[in-house]
């Protein structure tokens, strides 16, 4: 009986099979043995299949340690990953059949191109600020703010510049990425969620793929990731997220709990 090591409270939501179900639970509370009982139960009583199921998480030690307990339950074909790795697949994957093209070369460190945009620009800054520029992008990027929207923001200094010089700062950053072919990972997201609001043929396949979707650490979501949730998703609700919003720690990032927490 998968359900037998369980609580009644843990129980209770792992029997919750179809969407939208949201489990609010801290840290400690077995949430993460909570929602991989639930997708194992879903797929022994027949509501999932175990190849249409995927599972989300923020870190690869989280994707990890959640992949070791499906494969312990008997469901080792779920997938489980993090956003970002889910959908660079997906882009690596559809980007050459719709544009006859390779997919933009991931960078996973945006310190050189950043340097070479300053230097562009005749400014100089510490390696501090420097990361301090590329944190900032990263935030606006993940939250969706435009640079108008960006403007009305009160927002710490960065680096000492005004935002103005900040915001001509990250669209030259854009811009040599452009010319470059390169794409950090924001930019998978972004561009991962543009396919598939844009390519009929690639939506139709992924909503085909994945039917049941879940989510742990919701209360971390960003903007950008839920606009990739709800591309995923289309018009169906079959998602279930677990989370605390007490416990948001990726606000650095853009992430806040107002989704989780309506």
């Amino acid at each position: 009986d998968l359900l037998a090591e369980l609580d009644d409270e843990q129980r209770v939501a792992a029997q919750a099979l179809l969407g939208p179900v949201c489990i609010i639970a801290g840290a400690g509370s077995g949430k993460t043995r909570t929602i991989s009982h639930r997708i194992a139960h879903g797929i022994e009583t027949g509501v999932y299949a175990a190849n249409r199921v995927l599972a989300l998480t923020y870190t690869n030690r989280a994707a990890s340690e959640l992949r070791s307990r499906m494969q312990n339950l008997g469901v080792p074909q779920v997938q489980v990953r993090t956003f970002h790795s889910a959908a660079l697949s997906q882009l690596q994957f559809f980007w050459p059949q719709l544009t006859e093209t390779l997919a933009p070369k991931l960078i996973t460190n945006k310190l050189p191109v950043i340097k070479d945009a300053l230097e562009e620009l005749k400014l100089r800054v510490s390696d501090e600020d420097n990361r301090a520029i590329a944190a900032e992008i990263e935030w606006l990027k993940y939250g969706l703010v435009s640079p108008g929207e960006y403007a009305a923001i009160d927002r710490p200094a960065i680096a000492g510049m005004s935002k103005e010089k900040f915001l001509d700062v990250a669209s030259r950053f854009e811009a040599l990425k452009q010319q470059r072919r390169l794409a950090d990972w924001e930019d998978v997201l972004l561009l991962t969620t543009g396919l598939l609001r844009n390519e009929p043929r690639m939506l139709a396949h992924l909503q085909q793929q994945y039917r049941h979707f879940t989510v742990d650490e919701y209360q971390d979501i960003s903007p950008l990731q839920q606009r990739l949730i709800n591309a995923w998703l289309g018009s169906r609700q079959e998602l279930c997220v677990v989370g605390d919003p007490a416990q948001t720690i990726y606000t650095f990032a853009g992430a806040t709990p107002v989704f989780l927490n309506s």
